[in-house]
Order: C-alpha cells, then structure tokens, then sequence
C-alpha cells in the first residue's frame, strides 16, 4: 500500500539523511567519475530498500558469477555431493565458494575498473546436483544461504553498492525451477527406490527436517529424505515407479522415476510441462524442458504465473536496479507481454512513481546462436522480436494466444516485421525515440555477441539489426559470457590482448551497453572450456574461482580510478586491458553522446566509423568516432571538435573531417563544442591503448 505523499517525503528526506552519514563513514565512497553523478549523491537520493534509477544506458555492466567471483566467508562453502568426483576437492576448490561477503569487500575494484552496475547470478535458493551458478531454483522466496553471511546478507550488499553508487541487477529465471520442483508450487516427495546400492546417497525421511544446501553429511551430501523412498509413495502419479530401467554408470541399477522427467507424470501438467524440447526453432521450445536439471514452468498457468510475479516482486521491494532475464526465448512473447511484463511494470510504478520505473533494467536472454539477423528464419526465436507488443487480439486462454501468436508471426515473416528509428540520428539531429510500442524487454545483443569473432564482424552485422529492435541503444553487449564465445564457441574468447582491446573500444563507443564477464579484464581463462559442468575441475574452465587475483586491498572513490591497491590485486590492476577499461568507462562517462545517443554513418568513409548524438533538456552531446583505422566524415556540423583521447583539436569550417588511423585497440572520439555543452578535451591518461 502506498504511504500518503506527506510521509514520503519525510521518509525520503530522513532516508537521504542516514544514508549521507552512512557515506562518511564508509570507506571509498565519494564523487564520481568525470560527467557523472557522485557516488554520494546518488545513494543520497535513494531510500534504503530503492533502487538508485536513472538512465541505465549511463552505466556499464560488470557480470561476476557470485559463487565464482570473491570467496568472503570460508564457512558457507560447498562442495556438494560431486566435489570429489568433479576434481574440485583436489583442488580445493568447492562448487559455491565465492558470496555477498566476498563481493561486497571487492565492489571498489570493480568501481576502480569504471563499472557502475553490477550484473550477479540468480540468488533463490537452488536445488540441484552441480548448482553454484544459481539457475535450478528451488525456493524462490529464500536467498540461497551459501551467498550469504553475518553482517553481508543480499539487502546488505545491495545497500553496500548504492552507498558507492552502484547498480545490482539481479538475474532472473521464470522459465524454469529445479529437478525437485519449486517450493510452494509443486515439489514432488518421491521419484524412486532407495535400495541398498543407493544408501550412500538417499536419506530416511525425518518428519520436520527440510533440504538445506548447508547441512551436509559427511560425504558432502545435503539431507534428501524428502524426495526417496523404499516403497511406492501413497498417491504416486508416476508411471512404471519401481521398475528398473538401466544401470547407471556407477553400476547402480536405475529406476523408472529415479531421475525428473517430464513425460513421467511426476509433475502436474498444469503447473509444469510435459515434453523434451525437439525442435530449438519450434514451437516446442516455449513448452517443453530443456535438461533433467530444469523442470519448465507453465508459464501460461495463472497459479504459476502469480507464484513468480510475487516471488520477484520481494527482490524488487530489496531495491535491486534491473533484471537479466535467463530463458526468455523458452516463454512465449505474448507471456510475457500480457502477464510477466506489466506485473512487473505495475510494481515499478507502485513503488516508485511512472517516471522511476523506466529506470529499472530489464534485458532478455533470447539465445539465438546464430550469426544472421533472423534465428534461421524463425521471427520468434530472434532476440529483437521480444522487444515488440503484440500487434493482434488472441485468445483470452494463455496457452492458445502463445500459438496463436507463434502461428501469425511465423506467417507473417522476416519481412514484416515492425522496424524503427530509435536508434538513428536524423542526419546530425537527435529525434525523440518512439517507446509506445516497446514491451519492457531489452535484449541481450545475441547478433553482435555470436559476431565478435572480430570487432568489424560484430559492428556491421550488429547495426544491421538495429531498425528491428525497438530501441538497440538499449542492448546489452558483450563479448563472451558464462555460457558461450562468439560462433557458439564452448571456450572464453582468446582473440588476443590486441582484439579485446578493439573489441572493448568499439563496444565503450558504440551504440548499446558494455558488458564484461567477469576476468576478461585479464583476459582470464582464455581459450579454457567455459563449462563441463561436473566432468572436470572447475579450476581448469572459464567459471574458475578469480578471488586469488582479487588477493589485497584496493580503494576507488571516484569511477575508473584507483586510490590505492596492495597485494596480488594491485598486479591485476596493472594489466594493459584493466587500464584500457579504466579509460574506456572515463571517456564514456564524460560523454553522453556516447551513452544514450542515436548513431549514424552517412557521410562516413571508415571501416568501423560513426557519430553520435544526444539531446535532451540542457544536454546536447556530439561526438565522431573511429575505432582503430583511418576515417573521413562530411556534412558534420561546423565548429571546434576535440579528440577525448588524445586532446588533439580540430576547426572545421566546411562540414568536414578527416582522422588518421588511430591504430588497432585504438580509438578517437572527437567531441564537438556546443553552447552550454563544451568538449570536455583530454579525459584520462595515455595507456597502452588509448594514447
């Protein structure tokens, strides 16, 4: 319920006053970066349990896998059932080892890196065999406990990255709970025999006694009495349950029921699907699971619907700033927009006001892995269809509209599809982007991602998507991540420092928001095999633990710079690609040309060349930009325009310009004075990039 104005005014005056004391107590906390707001006065503005709002464009994105990323709180590290058999224990290296705490002692490294949001694995409480990364969620109402610790739970660390003027944005899964169901949903008791061979891995049912991830026995093994059984449980829906059905790998007998399985009956249909995906570009994808470990929702049941929308809603009354949606392709579109979306929306607005609520991110997983516009001709299997409303009446039934929709849109094809300009200048002029039909769902940029084999590849095909997408200013862009390389490669990119450089040049620059897997600022784990799930040591893939390299102390006050660093920490903060970022995130930071403007290439001669424009209020940023090579501009605004790289100053007095080629990793961004918006010169110092 909504507090009468009066009381929230107070409210947030008494809030911004705490958090201010707060601040001058804290260590690290202070002004920003150059052109951006201070630290200090956006934690200020917001209420403890708010989000800190603004344009999301402003901020780049930092991903760090939590269990992966800084192990603060030895006492909550889990092995699992698999860490011997994984190679794990012999390096002494549990599955969840990294938390809150560990990320919370390390948020001014990643503030002295220049990145102002945070994006963090799901943090429900999961119930799988190999689960650290957060995505078999089992209670979604109850933060996993092995994240967090006395003094860091998840309000804490949220409240820890605001006081230092930092987004968290939390990843998301409504497509899917764990193998064991979803607590307070559908949870099934029994799935099938414990015979003498399984003893070491069932428990005897004990009345009262829930799974906890951090009560293990000896061998490493939570309580799982809940979910076995030596005889038929009474209302077995099951089929065959009890028959054996093969020998496992162990020399186990294995039986029917043994393991989830969508076709069994052990789960209702109107709450969870019945069917194994066949088809990734079908439209079984949206209804039908996608592993053992991933028992699919459906998503089209209102009891379901409403168990997650309430679910989510608990995280956003915590204050996180946005969420990356996992799955998003496996829910139907019209999911999505008639029921997902506007509940979220309705909360925003509930809780902050209409204006605040489009602060809040949200970025859509639409895993298309492919490197065409169009997911192998499939409208809905692409990323930027999910940016769209409807633009038809289907069925009031949930289930029949997602067909009905998938039916039309397949129909109707590539070539009608509706397109826009929000992402293009009007020659040199910014024009207000048209929203009305946007959806509430940005998008991870699959089409650049699946291209950045290089960063010409990425940028061409990339901007060739753009007048499909809603509003690609909007898209999360990365390189690589916890899942894949560019081409759908299974190992970190290994491009060399050269190619990340220019890959990080273009992606700081370009239209969109930079995106960093955590480590890839060391270039960590390059060519490694991202993930093997438990059939190798996690030690030897690109989901390694990167807290030894965090080792020390380290202070940022303002973004993209260090105060002060000691320990192992401070080498990592002295590789090339770190002070390249730092210089990106302070560039980028000064100006909003480069944050939230529309691009163009007419009149451009330059392989990957472009300008840049934003206009809004008192702001009216320009900026031309070539990343690496030599780049020729004509029918620019005339004036005084100065390189943010190097401080070099040109006049131009005839609509145009002319940039020698900056080199590879390289880059010139040569701003353009205008009243009441001077260029802001030389930001940063020369690296061994930008220089």
């Amino acid at each position: 319920m909504p507090y009468p104005r009066a009381i929230r005014k107070s409210r947030a005056l008494f809030a911004a006053v705490l958090a201010a004391l707060f601040l001058t107590l804290l260590p690290g906390v202070g002004s920003a970066g150059q052109g951006g707001e201070s630290a200090q006065k956006a934690a200020a503005d917001a209420e403890p349990g708010s989000m800190l709002g603004g344009d999301p464009r402003k901020d780049a994105i930092y991903f760090a896998m939590t269990a992966r990323f800084s192990d603060g709180d030895a006492s909550n590290n889990r092995g699992g059932n698999q860490h011997t058999s994984s190679g794990n224990a012999a390096n002494d290296d549990p599955m969840t080892r990294g938390d809150f705490k560990g990320l919370a002692e390390k948020l001014d490294y990643i503030k002295g890196l220049g990145f102002s949001a945070i994006w963090i694995t799901p943090v429900v409480m999961n119930r799988s065999d190999y689960d650290y990364h957060g995505y078999h969620g089992y209670d979604f109402y109850k933060i996993d406990p092995r994240l967090e610790s006395d003094g860091v739970s998840y309000q804490q660390l949220i409240d820890r990255a605001h006081a230092k003027g930092m987004k968290i944005y939390q990843d998301v899964v409504y497509n899917h709970s764990s193998r064991w169901g979803a607590k307070g949903l559908f949870t099934p008791t029994a799935f099938g025999v414990q015979d003498e061979e399984w003893g070491d891995y069932y428990d005897d049912k004990v009345e009262g006694k829930e799974y906890d991830p951090l009560d293990e026995d000896a061998q490493g093994n939570p309580y799982n009495g809940d979910r076995w059984s030596t005889a038929e449980p009474a209302g077995n829906t099951c089929k065959d349950w009890g028959k054996q059905s093969g020998t496992g790998a162990d020399g186990r007998k294995i039986y029917n029921c043994q393991w989830p399985n969508p076709t069994s009956g052990m789960f209702p249909r109107t709450k969870y699907h019945q069917c194994w995906i066949g088809n990734w570009e079908g439209e079984d994808s949206r209804s039908c699971w996608l592993h053992d470990d991933l028992a699919d929702f459906n998503t089209e049941n209102t009891d379901v619907q409403q168990y997650l929308i309430d679910a989510y809603n608990k995280y956003i009354d915590m204050g996180v700033d946005g969420f990356r949606v996992d799955t998003a392709v496996h829910i139907p579109r019209t999911t999505w927009n008639r029921r997902f979306l506007p509940a979220l929306h309705d909360k925003l607005v509930d809780k902050y006001g209409a204006d605040k609520a489009d602060d809040f991110y949200v970025f859509g997983e639409v895993a298309a892995f492919v490197n065409d516009k169009w997911n192998r001709g499939s409208v809905n299997h692409s990323a930027q269809f999910y940016t769209w409303k409807e633009r038809k009446e289907y069925s009031a039934d949930d289930a029949a509209a997602s067909l009905e929709m998938y039916e039309y849109e397949q129909a109707q094809g590539t070539a009608n599809q509706p397109t826009s300009t929000n992402a293009f200048l009007d020659g040199n002029t910014y024009h207000a982007p048209d929203r009305t039909k946007f959806s509430g769902m940005n998008i991870i940029d699959m089409r650049m991602h699946m291209n950045f084999g290089d960063a010409p590849n990425a940028y061409n095909n990339g901007k060739d998507s753009d007048d499909s997408v809603n509003d690609a200013t909007y898209n999360a862009v990365y390189v690589d991540s916890h899942d894949y390389g560019p081409n759908k490669s299974s190992t970190r990119y290994a491009g060399g420092t050269d190619a990340w450089a220019e890959n990080m040049a273009l992606m700081w620059t370009f239209r969109g928001i930079p995106t960093l897997y955590y480590g890839s600022e060391v270039e960590f784990q390059k060519g490694r095999q991202i993930d093997c799930g438990p059939k190798c040591p996690l030690a030897t893939t690109g989901r390694a633990y990167y807290g030894d390299h965090l080792q020390g102390t380290v202070t940022a006050t303002e973004f993209g710079t260090v105060d002060s660093a000691s320990g192992e920490v401070a080498k990592t903060l002295d590789q090339p690609l770190v002070k390249h970022v730092q210089r990106l995130n302070q560039i980028r930071r000064a100006v909003p040309a480069l944050q939230s403007g529309q691009y163009s290439t007419e009149g451009i001669d330059g392989q990957m060349a472009y300008k840049r424009r934003y206009t809004s209020g008192s702001v009216d940023s320009f900026a031309l930009v070539t990343v690496s090579d030599g780049a020729s501009y004509s029918g620019i605004p005339n004036g005084t325009y100065t390189d943010a790289v190097t401080g070099d100053t040109k006049t131009v007095t005839d609509g145009k310009l002319s940039v020698a080629a900056p080199g590879k990793g390289n880059l010139r961004a040569y701003v353009l004075d205008l009243p009441g918006n001077p260029a802001p010169g030389k930001i940063g110092a020369a690296g061994p990039y930008l220089k």
